[in-house]
Formats: structure tokens, sequence, C-alpha cells
């Protein structure tokens, strides 16, 4: 049983982590609780738990050093965008200098076989068409440059270290233990208390939703992969849907109509209208295949 540390294992993303990987791994958890519950992660013992912020250099590479982890996955960052495009200099210190922190005690610490990386689909700039690893980067905002930083970090840290290291960019996740006001969280939060007539901003950008429960099945696939070195892999599901079409899927579900008013305070004044993946290199490396499709996913919200 290897032992793997979880930065930011407490928050919405790294609680479905755990869950995939916690009936064989033996997790460790750094969260410093700012957006992560620790409620959502109640199989983690107290003395597994560390309640750390990735900037604080020193307690980071002693806590990474002490436990001595075969895997490390570095998920902790600011992620929600309007707050990065509020806090700047907060959300790169996070991002970034956190992320040298904790690959500085990831390499000095001398355990780790294979580094994973959470990045972001907003590495990419717009395009029309579904995104390879290919194609061309070009951040739109603070928060994709932050995370294009931390993989020009991570392609440092393999060069410098030998340490497989996998670049994972995330494309839009939803599912439960969401601790941000993003779309579908939003949507949920107003039908749970009972409008169905809903407030939102933008209806026709599309965006490619991808289940965490998928998703943390594709990070437990390319840590146990055979890849060697360093590598690049989009995470979603391959699908793009509308805001309407989000909308419609609650309607399917809760067997209600549902109204949509446009809010002029959430109508963000420049959006992408596409964010799709293509994720045929991450299914060829590891077979994986997503599970949940977007009304099962709405299902298991409503309930």
């Amino acid at each position: 049983m290897g032992k793997v540390i979880i930065t930011g294992g407490a928050g919405f993303i790294g609680s479905a982590v755990i869950r995939e990987l916690t009936r064989d791994h033996e997790i460790f958890v750094i969260d410093d609780l700012s957006f992560g519950n620790r409620q959502f992660i109640s199989e983690v013992p107290d003395d597994h738990f560390f309640q750390l912020d990735i900037r604080d250099r020193s307690s980071i590479l002693k806590k990474i050093n002490d436990v001595q982890p075969d895997w490390v996955i570095h998920l902790a960052a600011i992620h929600f965008i309007p707050f990065c495009n509020e806090n700047p200099y907060m959300s790169s210190d996070i991002n970034i200098s956190g992320t040298i922190n904790v690959l500085d005690a990831t390499q000095a610490c001398g355990s780790v076989k294979r580094l994973f990386f959470a990045s972001t689909a907003a590495v990419y700039p717009i395009y029309d068409e579904a995104v390879t690893e290919e194609h061309p980067v070009g951040p739109l905002d603070i928060y994709g440059l932050s995370k294009l930083t931390g993989e020009h970090l991570c392609k440092m840290f393999h060069l410098e270290s030998g340490i497989d290291t996998v670049i994972c960019r995330f494309f839009n996740a939803f599912g439960p233990n969401e601790t941000n006001p993003h779309l579908i969280p939003e949507i949920q939060a107003q039908i749970n208390n009972g409008k169905r007539s809903i407030q939102l901003g933008n209806l026709e950008p599309k965006r490619d939703f991808i289940h965490t429960y998928d998703m943390a099945r594709a990070v437990r696939l390319l840590m146990m992969s055979d890849m060697k070195g360093l590598d690049t892999f989009n995470l979603g599901r391959g699908i793009e849907y509308s805001v309407r079409e989000i909308v419609q899927a609650f309607e399917r579900q809760l067997g209600e109509k549902v109204e949509i008013e446009i809010d002029p305070k959430r109508v963000r004044k420049t959006d992408r209208m596409h964010l799709l993946a293509d994720v045929s290199k991450l299914k060829s490396i590891t077979g994986w295949e997503p599970e949940w499709g977007i009304d099962e996913g709405i299902k298991t919200l409503i309930q």
C-alpha cells in the first residue's frame, strides 16, 4: 500500500480523488480549509490530515519529508476565476509560490516516484473546435496564466529531479462537494431553495462538463500508467453543453419547467463560446472512458 500526499485534498475534486484511492493507498492530506471542508474527507484520520497553507514553505518541506510519500497529487489552488480576477496577487501567490514549495519539497524528500499537477483548460485561448494537447496555449485570465506558469515549473522540476510528472488540464468539473459558485451548483442552489424561475448570466457559451468521479478515476489511471518522463493530458468529457442545455437537464430530472431570467450582474462582458476537450490521448494511454453523463450527475445533485 503506497503512501500518497494530496494537496487540496479536502476540496471538491480532492475529495473525489480520495474516495477513488483510499481503498488501496495510504492517504495524507494537506489543505488549509480556506475552500475545502474537513467533513468531505471523513475517511482520512486526523493524524493523516495537515491543515497547512502551501505558501508556508518550511512546514510544507518538513511535512512532505516526514511522510515520505510514493506519489504527490498537487490539487491545491485558487481556481474560481472571478475570485482570481478580484484577487490577482493572492491567487498568483498560492498558485505559483505554493506550487514551487510543493515541487521543491517533493524533490527534496527523495521518496516520490510520480507527481501529478492539476492544470486547467484555461491555459488555452479561444478555439471553436475541440482542443488537443498540441494546440498552442494562450491564457486569457490570471488563473490560466498562473496554471500555465505551474506547468512550466513542473517541466523544470522534471528536468532537475527525473521524477515522472503528469500535467493534467481539467475542464469544467461538476459533482458533489462543490465549494465555488460555478454554474451547476448555482443552478442547484436556486432550485433547492424552491425557485423555478432562476437568475443566470450568459446562456449561449458551451462548456465540457465532466463529473468528479470520472475525473478521479482518470487521475488514478494516470498515476498507475506506464508513462515515463513528463506528459500532458486533457481531462474532459468530450461533449459540450450550453447553459440552456444544463437547465434543460435539471428540468428533465425535476419533471418540472424552469424559467430563466437574465441577471445583468451575472453577465460576463467577454466570454468564450466554446471550450471542448479532445480526450483521445488520455483514453489511448489509460483505457479510461467516462461513465457519468450530465443527466445522471445532475440527478444525484438534486437528490
